[in-house]
């Protein structure tokens, strides 16, 4: 039964951004090399945030300390490879030309979207890794969560919001990056204001008996609004989203 419990857990929370790298991201190297490099800068991130955690010995206890200085080093190190990614412009144009599939390197330069996207997942996976690897150890067994009064759904309610933390760290990415592009200063402090309201919905988890409903639906509220304004800062409209419905669905018909 963990078993079992361990391998749907983390399809929940890694099964959409593995389909996302995979058809997205892997067949490109230039792609893969951003990613890697943006999930670098999120560990940067989390070893200034421990750091300071490690410094300021009275409030190592309050996790609300924690939270706050981690959201706030966290967009502060998106910003800094935001910045290296527009310094860098010229070397990834020269590294696309010569890749064999050049056309592909270059609509990653000359798309600042495609960039957002993929760093904003690399942020994504890596915040999710951190976030659930020691659970997901734990669910292997032996033993069975809730035995002692504890909550039985603390395993499935942690992969739901690592997959949501997955997915707005993605989205994020694509707005910060737009804004800072428009200098949109409003469109920054929104992207880090729901970052830290969501992070900060999560201490409620701590509570006893935990209100994970109080943390989850919030969440995935914000996460459905910074979808469609990431699909619309990206090009996106209606009209485009129901042509691409129509076309699926004329394929489908047609190999049927």
């Amino acid at each position: 039964m963990a078993l079992m419990e361990f391998f749907g857990c983390m399809f929940i929370a890694f099964g959409t951004p593995f389909a996302m790298f995979l058809f997205t991201i892997a067949n490109d190297p230039l792609r893969v090399i951003v990613l890697m490099a943006s999930a670098f800068f999120w560990l940067l991130s989390l070893l200034v945030s421990s750091i300071l955690w490690y410094a300021v010995v009275p409030l190592r206890d309050k996790l609300a300390f924690g939270v706050v200085f981690s959201v706030l080093f966290q967009e502060l190190f998106r910003f800094a490879f935001y910045k290296l990614l527009r310094k860098a412009d010229d070397g990834l144009q020269k590294v696309g030309e010569q890749d064999p599939n050049a056309s592909a390197g270059v609509s990653l330069v000359n798309n600042k979207h495609i960039l957002a996207y993929v760093s904003g997942l690399g942020f994504g996976i890596i915040a999710g890794a951190f976030s659930l690897i020691n659970v997901l150890a734990d669910m292997t067994g032996p033993g069975t969560i809730g035995i002692h009064g504890d909550s039985s759904n603390f395993f499935i309610a942690s992969a739901f919001l690592t997959l949501s933390f997955v997915l707005l760290h993605t989205f994020w990415g694509i707005v910060f990056h737009a804004a800072c592009d428009r200098k949109n200063y409003v469109a920054m402090s929104l992207v880090v204001g729901s970052h830290m309201l969501v992070s900060c919905l999560t201490l409620v988890n701590e509570m006893r008996p935990p209100m994970y409903a109080a943390s989850l639906v919030p969440c995935y509220i914000v996460m459905f609004i910074m979808m469609g304004w990431a699909y619309v800062t990206a090009g996106g409209s209606f009209s485009n989203l129901k042509k691409s419905v129509h076309c699926s669905g004329r394929e489908e018909y047609a190999l049927n």
